[in-house]
């Protein structure tokens, strides 16, 4: 039976280092390529020996494909390509292709030259590793090789992210990525058709959240930031450079401009320039307000959020800071929380979700003494809140993606255990369904019932019709009787006399025959005996024509039953019956009726 494998390499009970191998149809492909946000040794990249022990990934990977350009989706793409060895196709959409190479670039920057670790990719490494890159359309089927296609669909989320459907023949894999089910101020909500796949491999980072409603979010937000700033306290709000720092900018700019705040906000340099011109580039993936009144203003062009410099961060009064990255696990935002930490005015606000092992992890759960590089300790004072803007499905989105794909079999990733225990139990009671969550270096082996598609001709619908069968339910199966051609690598179901036709061939007639001898003497012991199952046969047949010829031949539809004497014996009966294929199923079951009819010892041929 055909089966389809899934390993995840990253992901895998886990959030970080999102990287999941599928072999399909004989064919491998990657999906993700990222780095673990909470370890900073061999861990932090997924473990590619699994795929190999010895030589390079070419020779087993078809294809790698990139949903986005978050770092634990994409940040061990020049490891993998340059260091460990690649040579094959890297598909990513456009939006991620251009904004992919700027975030390794400021990734390796911190790790080579700001923490001096060594054995690390190089910049040109990243410009090697992004010629291998396709770019995908969305709704694009791209043909990889003969046999193995994919095909984006919008996922929201970051700019450019994209939900990826792979094809072998009939069988299918739909890959998330991750997605967000719910429109925000700048980007629209996921979509993708029913494609039924064999298996829909899901992210679950938000797998027990329902989130309340957007509104409520926002307004608290702004509530915290006003009284922080009112009492001359400075906001800290981590953020990574694309994405929910575009959403909580145009809410705060909206929000300074109405309330006449005077208050400074600053934003990482030279992030919103580069921000602001992929967002004009790629105007198309943003949704439908921007798009309509980005003629007339272009709401990434902000009034009062300036660029941010280091100075800043030391200078005396309030004011709203964002820094990259979004998990204080590195860079300027670490390096602001630690200035602001230990005056209890001050607050941080963490919008999105933070990987265990982090420093925003570690203040989330109430930690108010770190232990920081040179072993020193530092005094968390400062306010710390959590509010969600994340821009993840949470479990009603994801149950609501399931509906839209009607996938056989689910799979989720890019989660925590315990959570991805609940979903799942809750996934498979509503849907009836299977549904896997593999850790790290564990393969989910899914078989698969390839359909094979088939035309059925107009002919025979009409036929089938007109025998009052019901008409066609792409729900319900039925039984269609007719014969199958394949024509020019198709198949079709047409009417007997329609494939006759078409392939020029004559008739033939095949018939079954059933031969049952009895001696003459027992002629009227058989009659006795057979009268009970005559009674049954007659509650089958009276819906027949039934004809009654001259010679004693007795015709139901095309069976002809028959009663002779033997030339050899004379003794003996011979009781024929013959029926076309047509009626197989009558003709099997009055021979069955007239063998029990008989009393013991008497035989049939």
């Amino acid at each position: 039976m055909p089966e389809i494998k899934v390993t995840p390499l990253g992901a895998g009970q886990d959030v970080g280092r999102s990287c999941i191998l599928v072999s399909i149809g004989g064919k491998n492909i990657m999906l993700d390529c990222g780095m673990h946000m909470g370890f900073n040794d061999d861990r932090r990249f997924p473990d590619f020996s699994y795929i190999t022990q010895q030589g390079r990934l070419t020779e087993f990977l078809d294809c790698v494909i990139i949903s986005h350009f978050h770092l634990d989706h994409c940040g061990a793409l020049p490891y993998m390509s340059e260091m460990v060895g690649y040579d094959g196709p890297i598909y990513m959409t456009h939006p991620t292709k251009a904004i992919c190479p700027i975030l390794l670039e400021d990734f390796r920057k911190i790790t080579v030259d700001k923490k001096g670790e060594t054995n690390f990719f190089t910049s040109q490494m990243i410009k090697d590793c992004m010629k291998k890159v396709v770019p995908l359309n969305l709704h694009q089927t791209v043909q990889v090789d003969d046999e193995l296609e994919i095909k984006a669909y919008y996922a929201g989320h970051v700019l450019g992210a994209a939900m990826v459907q792979i094809k072998v023949g009939s069988e299918s894999v739909v890959y998330t990525g991750d997605y967000n089910m719910t429109p925000d101020r700048h980007l629209g909500a996921a979509w993708i058709d029913k494609c039924r796949p064999d298996i829909l491999i899901s992210e679950s980072t938000y797998a027990t959240t329902i989130r309340d409603s957007k509104r409520c979010r926002e307004r608290d937000f702004l509530k915290k930031v006003h009284e922080t700033v009112e009492r001359g306290g400075k906001v800290l709000i981590p953020v990574f450079a694309l994405g929910r720092a575009q959403e909580l900018c145009i809410l705060l700019e909206t929000f300074w401009e109405r309330m006449n705040m005077k208050a400074p906000i600053y934003f990482s340099t030279g992030l919103t320039e580069k921000a602001n011109h992929y967002y004009k580039l790629f105007i198309t993936w943003t949704n439908q307000k921007i798009r309509k009144t980005f003629v007339q203003r272009n709401m990434f062009e902000f009034k009062h959020i300036k660029a941010f410099d280091r100075s800043y961060a030391d200078n005396p009064g309030p004011m709203v800071v964002f820094a990259t990255p979004g998990m204080l696990h590195a860079g300027q935002s670490l390096q602001i929380f630690k200035k602001w930490a230990g005056n209890e005015k001050n607050m941080i606000i963490m919008p999105g979700y933070c990987v265990q092992g982090t420093i925003g992890h570690k203040i989330l759960n109430g930690q108010k003494k770190l232990e920081m590089e040179n072993r020193q300790t530092l005094e968390v004072k400062l306010q710390v809140e959590y509010m969600s803007f994340s821009a993840h499905a949470d479990a009603k989105g994801i149950m609501q993606l399931i509906r839209m794909a009607e996938p056989r079999n689910m799979l989720l990733v890019h989660g925590e255990a315990k959570k991805m225990e609940f979903l799942k139990d809750k996934i498979e009671q509503e849907f009836t369904i299977n549904c896997f969550m593999p850790a790290n270096g564990e393969t989910t082996t899914v078989i698969t019932n390839p359909s094979v598609p088939v035309d059925i001709s107009l002919n025979l619908l009409k036929r089938e019709m007109a025998l009052g069968g019901p008409l066609p339910d792409p729900k319900k199966p039925r039984t269609m009787h007719g014969t199958l051609i394949m024509k020019d690598n198709s198949l079709r179901l047409v009417t007997p006399e329609q494939a006759l036709k078409e392939l020029g061939l004559n008739e033939h007639q095949l018939r079954f025959t059933c031969r049952v001898q009895y001696r003459k003497t027992e002629f009227t012991i058989f009659i006795v005996f057979s009268s009970s199952y005559l009674v049954k046969a007659w509650a089958v047949l009276k819906g027949y024509t039934i004809q009654h010829l001259p010679d004693g031949t007795v015709m139901v539809e095309s069976i002809v039953i028959k009663v002779s004497s033997s030339a050899e014996e004379p003794n003996t009966k011979v009781l024929l019956l013959s029926w076309s294929y047509q009626d197989e199923d009558l003709g099997s079951f009055l021979s069955t009726l007239l063998k029990k009819g008989l009393p013991s010892g008497l035989s049939s041929m």
